[in-house]
């Protein structure tokens, strides 16, 4: 997963600051007023805590696993292992706990990832057009008000992620959140760890259908909110076997 600046607008504007520059991507960004975590309400309900707003249950989360893994010579990248299980099979560990339901996007091997005991579906285009047509998938068979979206190649992205894309979005009163990391003094969009509103699916699939691949310009067309996660080492993605190898413990 490549990452996306999104702000060379900006920049050529001389736009001062963070929040220009989030702006210029298309992007709205709130102040982060939100703690992490979630509370429990008198009747037993998870609550994410951006503003009592949005219930745990009413968000399903996609595990993005259908690309070539091109990098890593054609193998199915979710199902290489990193400490023993799948990275796939870690990113369905730290996503389970942030929202009410899972399922995972593949393209290749679908029983083995039938195995991990949550819906798997396939791309509804063919040739592997990318992370958009996984998003899209997940949009079709999603049966909650919102899909939260992370790829299977990251296996310690924050505990808190959709916590605060959460946050973001109904603080923004938009219709997606997308997680930026900080390098300096720039930030760069992570534009598959997202959150969005169900609703989006006719969109989504006309802008697929038109040829369509880019993440981030999808995102660009819709009100949505920039959330700014200060760990960037927590997004390391796993592109290549070299990059799986420095990711195990030394011995």
């Amino acid at each position: 997963m490549p990452r996306s600046k999104g702000l060379t607008a900006a920049l050529k504007r001389g736009a001062p600051g963070a929040m220009a520059r989030a702006a210029a991507a298309g992007c709205t960004m709130k102040p982060l007023l939100w703690r992490s975590g979630s509370m429990v309400s008198a009747r037993g309900t998870r609550y994410h805590v951006a503003g009592m707003s949005v219930r745990t249950s009413d968000i399903t989360g996609l595990i993005l696993a259908g690309g070539r893994g091109s990098r890593m010579g054609g193998v199915d990248k979710g199902l290489q292992m990193h400490l023993g299980l799948p990275l796939a099979q870690h990113a369905l560990r730290r996503l389970a706990p942030q929202v009410g339901r899972l399922m995972i996007n593949a393209n290749r091997n679908l029983a083995i990832y039938e195995s991990f005991g949550v819906p798997v579906f396939a791309d509804e285009v063919p040739d592997f057009p990318g992370p958009l047509a996984g998003m899209l998938a997940g949009l079709s068979h999603c049966e909650t008000p919102y899909l939260a979206t992370v790829p299977c190649d990251t296996p310690n992205f924050p505990a808190d992620l959709v916590d605060r894309l959460a946050g973001g979005l109904i603080g923004a009163g938009g219709d997606m959140a997308t997680a930026y990391t900080r390098d300096a003094t720039e930030l760069f969009a992570q534009p598959v760890f997202c959150l969005m509103k169900t609703s989006l699916r006719d969109s989504l699939n006309g802008f697929v259908r038109s040829g369509q691949r880019k993440t981030g310009l999808f995102a660009r067309e819709h009100r949505g909110a920039a959330v700014v996660f200060e760990d960037a080492a927590a997004f390391f993605n796993v592109n290549t076997l070299l990059e799986l190898q420095q990711l195990q413990p030394p011995g």
